[in-house]
């Protein structure tokens, strides 16, 4: 039973990383980036070209994932957010959702429609602790999403830039009143997120082999995670990830795999029927 639980925590970390991404991208521009689960399949090729081509330690990996996953993110968002920041919302969605079949394309065409796999981070495969077995790229990815929140909560909540985004996100209006560079911070924002789910992809590589089109499951996945968490609430990304992990891994082990995306979308239409504000409801405050 304790190994289904570490498995649906695995896979609701990387549900987590991602649909923070959808929730940092909403706040900042009003729309939802459907091409995030595209940017967890560029970070997983970022990965393979650091450990797998370039022969890099996991650091070095790292940084490289970070440093492409960012430059992604910012040319995703010249191109496909700021020609149409003046117009309507769904303009924004159906460009998002044509830079992601782009991004695929590119992939497909750049290393072939072959998957890639990697070897796992680390040579000792399974950790002993208190008589659990644990697989060392769970423990990896559990520890990767803390220090992931950790620096994030502490970038918006205690450094200037942090809370100019965040003023960013409450209002665009008031805060270019108030000197903002609104335009750089939404800019930040793409970043922040295509770093985010750089990472989720560099580390699912070990797990999942990095193909073209591994992104599209991820993303409704974590868009779930997204409404049963609460839209716009951060806490409600983690908990909402980390239930859609736990009941695909329960649902496939106990029931059959064949269920598990089913049972999920009950869960979302129980939601959505009984609580749709989501578990972590977010608060609005009336503009006068």
């Amino acid at each position: 039973m304790y190994q289904l639980v570490i498995n649906g925590l695995t896979m609701g970390c990387i549900y987590a990383l991602i649909a923070f991404g959808f929730i940092l991208i909403y706040n900042a521009v009003g729309a939802v980036n459907f091409a995030q689960g595209d940017l967890v399949m560029a970070g997983s090729y970022f990965g393979v070209l650091g450990v797998g081509l370039l022969g890099l330690d996991l650091i070095s990996a790292m940084l490289v994932v970070v440093l492409g996953s960012a430059a992604v993110g910012y040319v995703f968002q010249r191109l496909a957010y700021y020609p149409l920041r003046d117009g309507p919302t769904i303009n924004v969605v159906i460009s998002c959702l044509g830079a992601g079949i782009f991004l695929r394309n590119a992939a497909q065409n750049l290393a072939g429609p072959e998957p890639y796999t990697m070897k796992p981070f680390f040579d000792t495969e399974l950790v002993h602790v208190s008589g659990l077995t644990i697989p060392s790229q769970s423990i990896f990815i559990a520890v990767l999403t803390v220090i992931l929140f950790a620096v994030q909560y502490w970038f918006f909540f205690r450094t200037n830039v942090g809370r100019m985004l965040r003023a960013t996100a409450n209002d665009k209006y008031a805060a270019r009143l108030t000197g903002i560079p609104v335009r750089r911070m939404i800019a930040l924002a793409f970043v922040i997120s295509g770093v985010m789910a750089g990472m989720a992809g560099f580390a699912l590589v070990p797990i999942f082999l990095a193909s073209p089109n591994m992104g599209f499951g991820l993303v409704v996945k974590a868009w779930i995670g997204v409404v049963i968490g609460g839209f716009g609430s951060v806490p409600g990304a983690i908990v909402g990830g980390i239930i859609v992990g736990l009941l695909e891994t329960f649902t496939a082990s106990l029931i059959s795999s064949d269920y598990k995306d089913v049972i999920t979308m009950m869960v979302l239409l129980a939601v959505l029927f009984l609580r749709p504000q989501g578990i972590f409801s977010e608060s609005v405050q009336e503009k006068v």
